[in-house]
């Protein structure tokens, strides 16, 4: 449902003409108060128009750029909120050890409904392995909780934040960020 625009208009506004600038008297005023060729005065009015066609044409780019940038701001807010609720949720597990950062834990579910958390994978167990298995998280230092099949990205993400800033306090002062070498 889009709209078919107008005829755009544009105003030549031209000018004053003054034959003493700065109270100077000109020898020739021709090539500044002339009144040229007609065609001129459209030439203008045309590059007018298209000028302010792009304005607005840059204009709605960038607005669009930006609303493309709220909306992935508020997926990863909405993330955020997931992970939150999610980690409130697992450190509020039933435990019966002292959980520390950087360890594995396995999630299961008693025949009663009672979630728990266990050091012993389901391997450990064998086949007797008594409860429903939910699923295995680490436990990160800042006490939220990867899910297993993310570990693998979370510690190469966490390599790279160490890295940069090992390199960054290496380096003297300057005023642009270093990121030469957080790839290698």
């Amino acid at each position: 449902m889009s709209q078919t625009p107008g005829p755009v208009t544009a105003t030549v506004v031209l000018v004053e003409s003054n034959e003493s600038p700065a109270d100077l008297q000109l020898l020739s005023s021709y090539h500044t108060n002339r009144i040229g060729d007609p065609q001129d005065l459209v030439k203008l009015a045309e590059q007018i128009q298209k000028a302010d066609q792009f304005v607005q044409a840059n204009a709605c780019n960038r607005l669009t750029v930006i609303g493309e940038q709220i909306r992935y701001l508020q997926e990863q807010a909405h993330k955020v909120l997931e992970e939150a609720k999610r980690d409130a949720e697992l450190h509020h597990i039933a435990c019966n050890v002292v959980k520390k950062p950087g360890n594995i834990y396995y999630l299961y579910r008693r025949e009663t409904g009672q979630k728990y958390f266990s050091i012993l994978s389901p391997k450990e167990w064998g086949s007797s392995c008594p409860h429903e298995v939910l699923g295995t998280y680490k436990l990160q230092h800042d006490m939220s909780w990867t899910p297993y099949k993310e570990i693998e990205k979370r510690n190469s993400e966490i390599s790279i934040i160490d890295k940069f800033l090992t390199q960054q306090q290496a380096l003297p002062q300057c005023g642009e960020p270093n990121f030469q070498g957080l790839t290698q």
